[in-house]
C-alpha cells in the first residue's frame, strides 16, 4: 500500500488522453521545501503518454517554461509544421515574451521505473528522484558559461509565477506526437523581508548567544591591542633619545679633556731649553 499511495502522488497511474492532463508539483514527500526562490520540483508525465497504448519508436519528454499572462494557457510550443519550438532562456527573457524549452529527457516506460520502496536507500535516493521529478531551474552556469552545449535550464526568477507544460517528441520525425495542458500557475517564493526576520533572543540558542557575544566584544580588545601598541612604541622611542643625551653628553665632556692633553703634549715637545741654559748659550753667541 505505501507504494501505491506514492504512485498516486507522484501521478504515475494516470490514465487517459495526455492532453486532458497538467503537470504538477512533486508530492512534499520527496521535495519539502518546494518550491524556492528559483526553483520548481514538478512530476515527471510518468505513465501518462503511453497510458492509452504501447508507443513504437523512441521518444523524447520536452518541458517548457512559461511566465504566466493573460494569454500563456493557449500559447505554443509548436511551429507550423508540427515542430517543437526550439526557444532558448535567453531567446525569450527567460519565459518572459515565450515558453522556452527548459529540460528534456527520455520517456522511461512506466514498466521499467524503479522501486520506490528503494528510495531510503542513500545509495539510490538520488537515482530514484532523478526518475519521478524534475527540478526546473536547477542549472545556474549555463548562463555565464561560454562553452555550456545544451539546453539552459536557467535559475528563474524570485515571486513570479510560471506555467509549464510537457511534450511528446518522436526522435525520428522530430515532431510533437502528444502533449499535456499548461499547468495552474506556480509561484515561486518571495524573499523574507529584513522586517520578518526573527531577532528575539529568546528564539536563539545559549551557544549561539554566547558566540555573538564574544563576535560583539572582540573589535574592542583589538582596538585596545592597538592602542597599547602605540604607547609602548612611544614609551622606546623616549628610551632611546634620552641614551643619545647622555652618550652625547659623555663625549662633550671628554672631548676638552682630550684638547688638553694634546695641548699640554705639543706645548712639552715645543718647549725650550730652561732659561738659565738659554742665557748661558747666549753669551756663547755675543763672546
Amino acid at each position: 500500500m505505501p507504494l501505491l499511495w506514492a504512485l498516486l502522488a507522484l501521478g504515475c497511474l494516470r490514465f487517459g488522453s495526455a492532453v486532458n492532463l497538467q503537470p504538477q508539483l512533486a508530492s512534499v514527500t520527496f521535495a519539502t521545501n518546494n518550491p524556492t526562490l528559483t526553483t520548481v520540483a514538478l512530476e515527471k508525465p510518468l505513465c501518462v503518454f503511453d497510458s492509452s497504448g504501447a508507443l513504437n519508436g523512441t521518444y523524447e519528454v520536452y518541458l517548457y517554461v512559461l511566465e504566466d499572462s493573460a494569454g500563456s494557457r493557449n500559447a505554443s510550443v509548436q511551429d507550423s509544421t508540427n515542430a517543437p519550438l526550439d526557444s532558448t532562456f535567453q531567446q525569450t527573457q527567460g519565459g518572459r515574451t515565450g515558453p522556452y524549452r527548459a529540460v528534456a529527457f527520455d520517456l522511461t516506460p512506466c514498466s521499467d521505473l524503479p522501486n520506490l520502496d528503494a528510495v531510503g536507500d542513500v545509495t539510490q535516493a538520488s537515482e530514484i528522484l532523478n526518475a519521478y521529478l524534475v527540478k526546473v531551474g536547477g542549472n545556474g552556469s549555463c548562463l555565464w558559461d561560454p562553452n555550456f552545449q545544451g539546453l539552459c535550464n536557467a535559475p528563474l526568477s524570485a515571486a513570479t509565477q510560471y506555467r509549464f507544460k510537457y511534450i511528446l517528441v518522436n526522435t525520428a520525425t522530430g515532431l510533437v506526437q502528444d502533449q499535456t495542458l499548461w499547468s495552474d500557475a506556480i509561484r515561486t517564493n518571495r524573499p523574507a523581508p529584513y522586517a520578518a526576520i526573527d531577532t528575539w533572543p529568546g528564539r536563539r540558542s545559549g551557544g549561539m548567544i554566547v558566540i555573538t557575544s564574544i563576535l560583539g566584544s572582540l573589535p574592542f580588545f583589538l582596538l585596545l591591542g592597538f592602542a597599547g601598541a602605540v604607547v609602548l612604541s612611544f614609551l622606546d622611542m623616549g628610551t632611546a633619545d634620552g641614551e643619545m643625551t647622555h652618550d652625547s653628553q659623555i663625549l662633550q665632556e671628554a672631548a676638552p679633556r682630550s684638547l688638553g692633553s694634546s695641548e699640554l703634549s705639543y706645548a712639552s715637545v715645543n718647549r725650550g731649553p730652561p732659561l738659565d741654559r738659554a742665557e748661558a748659550y747666549s753669551g756663547k753667541l755675543q763672546d
